[in-house]
């Protein structure tokens, strides 16, 4: 005879999983959303600002690795206080112009490729948490590697903890939520700079990333600035639905 408070209990463990995740998804929905609201009030980015100072992380990573992976240089980052940074590197000259525009487009793609790669991780408790400490290692080891700044010596090495901290002491629900939800800050990261991607130059910097894959490929910056900003809401929009499939 089996005991009522039994089947209960096995009713409870099948419906549970599946009630997590469309809540999981709506809070991420609704998170996403609520960023790209906040960008726009004054008061939003000093909420968002751990945020910020990550998205500009992987975005400076990714133009000094795509110079790695091409042969080139990654010589140093630079992160300052006002949410803005500098990747310094050089590039092989036997590429031609597709290695400086390869460099140049992994910065904006940086942040939202990341993303889907913290959002598909979140399918298992085990790899989120793995990710979550992989993350937080990158960080601290890039600190000794590349960051040159004052400002980056401090704010990445207290993400880092940060991050660690969850990895290793918060319940793993709260490692899944975490994964996702920095994923998709990053993912929706582009949509703050959107300014940046349809303009031609970037301050005192020079050309803007855009402006130089125009010098490159010739196609004009906003038609590549553009392109990257749809490419990183199909990317969110997929790795959620690969994340999210039963």
């Amino acid at each position: 005879m089996r005991e009522p408070g039994k089947d209960f209990a096995n009713l409870l463990s099948q419906e549970a999983p599946k009630e997590v995740e469309r809540m999981g998804l709506t809070w991420l929905i609704a998170a996403a959303i609520a960023t790209i609201v906040l960008w726009q009030v004054p008061a939003g980015d000093y909420i968002l600002y751990p945020f910020t100072i990550l998205a500009t992380w992987f975005h400076e990573m990714g133009h000094g690795l795509m110079a790695l992976m091409l042969g080139g240089q990654f010589l140093k980052l630079e992160i300052f206080g006002n949410g803005s940074g500098v990747a310094t590197y050089r590039i092989a000259s036997s590429l031609g112009s597709i290695g400086p525009a390869l460099v140049a487009a992994a910065g904006p793609m940086g942040p939202p490729i990341a993303g889907a790669a913290l959002i598909l991780a979140s399918r298992s408790f085990k790899a989120a948490s793995l990710s979550l400490k992989i993350l937080g290692g990158v960080l601290l080891l890039s600190t000794l590697v590349w960051v040159r700044s004052l400002f980056g010596f401090i704010a990445i090495p207290v993400l880092a903890l940060i991050i660690l901290g969850i990895a290793f002491k918060a319940p793993r629900w709260v490692q899944g939520f975490s994964i996702q939800f920095l994923g998709v800050q990053a993912c929706i990261s582009t949509y703050h700079q959107l300014n940046y991607l349809f303009s031609y130059r970037a301050g005192y910097l020079g050309l803007s990333d855009t402006a130089q894959m125009q010098q490159y490929l010739l196609l004009p910056y906003w038609f590549w600035g553009g392109l990257m900003a749809i490419a990183s809401l199909v990317i969110l929009a997929r790795s959620l639905q690969v994340a999210y499939r039963h």
